[in-house]
């Protein structure tokens, strides 16, 4: 497994108070259709990943990406399919964290670096919303840490007898009772002011930071 990548916040704003974005598992698995792991309506929640990563880096805000590595058929390290999605390839100066069962705190790392403080404004996106990221928010519970799940910044797979979409909605009607749910734009209007305190323009039609 792969060096853990963590950096120091202290170049940020202070993280007990700015939000951390943690982007869940944004790895080709997941858009490989028709592999089985492939998440329908992907797309949208993508481009909402997109609009968050680019607001985010932007603002300044720390930014930790999360990936699932195993040797399992699925998220094989051996497999261009644990790779990350085009687009969302982590900047050096962001944290890596890697791990093989469905929570992020699965990575001792990661779960360090939350218990020291991060973990008091976690905004999360990513894949798959009923598997790694309710695993995630409700271990971030128990630790006492705060997170807000952006709703349209994820998308779930189909269960028996019930089909995405619906999963998807019932998760979030779940999640609403360990965290917050918001979506992606109605979170970036909530941290607008922060370029007044920082002295950033924020323009989401004429910024792009993703590559």
């Amino acid at each position: 497994m792969a060096k853990t990548n963590i950096v120091s916040l202290r170049p940020y704003v202070d993280p007990l108070t700015a939000p951390t974005v943690v982007m869940v598992d944004l790895q080709q698995e997941y858009v490989a259709a028709p592999r089985r792991m492939a998440v329908p309506n992907a797309e949208q929640a993508l481009a909402n990943c997109r609009t968050l990563l680019a607001h985010a880096r932007t603002m300044g805000f720390p930014v930790a990406f999360t990936r699932r590595i195993g040797r399992a058929p699925f998220f094989n390290s051996a497999t261009r399919f644990s790779h990350w999605i085009e687009g969302f390839l982590p900047l050096p100066t962001e944290m890596v964290f890697e791990r093989e069962m469905p929570s992020c705190y699965d990575s001792e790392e990661f779960a360090r670096v939350m218990d020291e403080g991060i973990g008091a404004n976690i905004v999360l996106a990513g894949f798959a919303g009923e598997s790694a990221c309710l695993s995630t928010i409700v271990d971030a519970h128990h630790r006492a840490h705060r997170v807000t799940f952006l709703s349209d910044a994820s998308a779930s797979h189909a269960l028996e007898g019930t089909d995405a979409n619906d999963v998807h909605a019932l998760l979030v009607k779940v999640l609403s009772l360990y965290g917050k749910v918001a979506t992606t734009a109605d979170w970036i209007d909530t941290t607008r002011e922060w370029s007044f305190i920082r002295g950033v323009e924020y323009s989401s039609e004429s910024h792009d930071c993703v590559r």
